[in-house]
């Protein structure tokens, strides 16, 4: 949920005067975009906690049912989309190219979306080695969307993501999560699957969305049997 300081008020039990009283000392976790703040019930959280500040119950809420399973990241990437020959100069382009095709309700703001990516950005690369990134925001901006969703794009040109190997990127895997819970289960993964040498290897080909979608598949049983075994 995108928080208004009305929300962040009711949740931290004060009044919007103190809320704002915080932001301008700079010390409550905020996103400023078209002149409004809208705040992450996540980092708000953890923000919370460490300032020991009394907090309404509604603040621990989750959309979703901890009985509900995440979808599988094949399942989040079919409902995202794969797409080739992505065009763009620098990050920013990249990222905006990005927002302009991932598959979001009618009511989602997109602008509002690639300005908190690019905030994400601003704190640190979210490549990962091997011409790869991973372009999310530090905890998950719900936007009206039930499930999480995986966008996997080849890029035209190799773009600098300021990675740590230096390696210029041409791979981005985009996560758009509703939870918490949704958010951690799709990143980590993903982050054991593109340790798979033939994941990776299909990637690097740029193979078909057929080819992909099976490598991924077949190592998500890979993992769900270590889980069973483990």
């Amino acid at each position: 949920m995108q928080l208004t300081v009305r929300d962040v008020a009711k949740l931290l039990n004060v009044c919007e005067k103190t809320v704002y009283r915080w932001l301008g000392d700079g010390i409550l976790p905020a996103y400023r975009v078209k002149d409004q703040y809208r705040f992450n019930r996540a980092e708000l959280l953890q923000w919370a906690v460490a300032h020991k500040v009394n907090v309404s119950a509604e603040i621990f809420a989750e959309p979703e049912g901890a009985a509900s399973p995440p979808p599988t990241l094949s399942e989040a990437l079919r409902a995202g989309g794969i797409f080739y020959r992505l065009d763009g100069k620098d990050k920013p382009s990249v990222l905006r190219a990005v927002v302009d095709i991932l598959r979001l309700p009618e009511e989602v703001d997109r602008d509002y979306l690639y300005e908190v990516l690019l905030a994400r950005e601003s704190l640190g690369s979210t490549a990962i080695g091997d011409g790869i990134a991973i372009p999310h925001v530090r905890n998950p901006v719900v936007l009206h969307v039930s499930q999480p969703t995986v966008t996997l794009c080849f890029l035209e040109t190799p773009i600098d993501f300021a990675a740590l190997d230096g390696q210029p990127v041409d791979i981005l895997f985009t996560l758009i999560s509703p939870t918490v819970r949704s958010h951690l289960h799709m990143l980590s993964r993903l982050a054991f699957i593109l340790r798979d040498p033939a994941v990776k290897s299909v990637l690097k080909r740029e193979g078909s969305r057929e080819e992909i979608m099976a490598e991924i598949r077949r190592a998500e049983a890979t993992l769900a049997t270590t889980a069973q075994s483990a």
